[in-house]
Formats: structure tokens, sequence, C-alpha cells
């Protein structure tokens, strides 16, 4: 019950921050004033404040109070530090979103793929190549490999939904950790095909290695983004 008073209490927040009814380098009301407003006690209300903080939204500067950071951006935002699926990005800046599946095939991880992917020769894996649509508009093109023996039972179907969740709600395994690398690529045929393309050069791929709850990297992404629409961010806090 805790953790769900919290969660509620950062949901409200949050979203009256993404609205502006808190604007930014406004002053959050006191804690006292929350406490009183939810009926929590002021751990649980430290506890949403600090969760909005890691996420960048907002920042408690002493004797001053908690300050509203976050600024909207109207580029689609996608974040290093967070693991969410596309759905969820969507979600979170409020755009409409599907997913079209082109290929969906299982084969044998060869020497080359093995090499590419990090995944051991021998493995079964699936292989999926997505396009991503938010607003209707082609936005990115996803080649997922995915272990078979880690995510069973997998369809083009679920592919077209969400992996992630039905891997953690009907696989009931647990996401954990996702190494990424951001490049700059050429644009090939394929792109320009299913991005929809025009007079662009090259664009942002970001490479991602997926592992869950035992260490084992289950995923192996390549995420192709239409330069125009690509924004990314992360929260970097300075280390003395």
């Amino acid at each position: 019950m805790p953790a769900e008073k919290y969660t509620a209490i950062y949901n409200d927040l949050k979203e009256k921050i993404e609205e502006g009814l808190y604007a930014p380098q406004s002053i959050l009301p006191s804690e006292n004033i929350l406490t009183a407003r939810y009926g929590v006690s002021r751990n649980t209300v430290r506890r949403a404040i600090a969760r909005l903080a890691d996420e960048s939204y907002v920042q408690s500067i002493h004797g001053k109070g908690v300050i509203v950071i976050y600024r909207k951006s109207e580029a689609n935002i996608f974040s290093f530090d967070v693991i969410e699926s596309m759905k969820e990005a969507a979600a979170r800046n409020n755009r409409e979103y599907h997913t079209k599946v082109i290929h969906f095939t299982t084969f044998e991880v060869d020497e080359y793929l093995s090499h590419k992917t990090g995944f051991p020769i021998g493995e079964e894996v699936y292989y999926i190549q997505r396009v991503r649509y938010f607003d209707d508009v082609p936005m990115i093109l996803d080649n997922n490999w995915f272990l078979t023996r880690v995510v069973p039972g997998l369809t083009a179907e679920i592919a077209e939904k969400s992996v992630y969740e039905y891997l953690e709600n009907v696989v009931g395994d647990t996401i954990v950790t996702t190494r990424r690398t951001l490049t700059v690529e050429k644009i090939t045929e394929i792109d320009e095909k299913y991005l929809h393309l025009v007079d662009c050069g090259a664009m942002a791929v970001v490479t991602s290695e997926t592992y869950n709850a035992a260490g084992e990297m289950f995923e192996y992404t390549q995420s192709r983004h239409r330069p125009d629409m690509f924004a990314f961010y992360s929260v970097a806090r300075r280390r003395k």
C-alpha cells in the first residue's frame, strides 16, 4: 500500500508538471501542504519527490524548496537511462503509437551473428524487423534478435503489441539492464523504403543489449531512427 500511495503522488505531480500546472522554475507546494493534500506521511511524499528528481522533473534546493526543472520538448524523446518499450515511450510523450511487423522468423546463431550480437553459436533466436509509428509517422526501423528459450511462444502478433509486456506479464521474467551505443550511419535503401526518407544521408542508430534477472543477454536490437525526428535525453550529475 505505501508503494501504491507514493506512486499515485508521483504520477499526479508528474502529470501536473507535464501539463504546465507547475511551470518550469516554479516551486512545488511544501511538504506540509502535500502531506495534507494527499493524506500521507512526509516519507511517502519524499519518495515521490525523489523519483521525480531521479527523472529530472524537479531539483531540491536547500532553503528554497523543490524547483521544477522539466521542460517539454517538441521532439519525440527517448531516454538513455530508462528501460522502456516503445509503447511506454509513446504513452510518456502523449503520442499515438502502433507497430508493423515486416519480418518474423527463427534461426540458429552462426559465427557471423555471434560476433555481431554476442549470442553463443548454436543458440536459437527470433529475428524480428518492425516499423514503429508515432502519430502515424514511421519513426524507427527496429531489427530485433531475442533468445527463443528466454521468450518462448513469441509471435508476430505479440511483437506488434509489446514483447516486454509479454516477457514480464506472461513469461514472468524480469528485465534488469540495457547497454546502449549510439552511432551515426549511412541510410540504406531499406531505411528509405520503410521510414519514407528523402534527401537524408545519415541517421542515428541505437544498439541495445538487454539482460534479465539471471544476468543473461536475451535481446540484441538495432533501432534505426529517422534523423528529422530524433532526440534522446539523459540525466547527468557531476561527480566530485
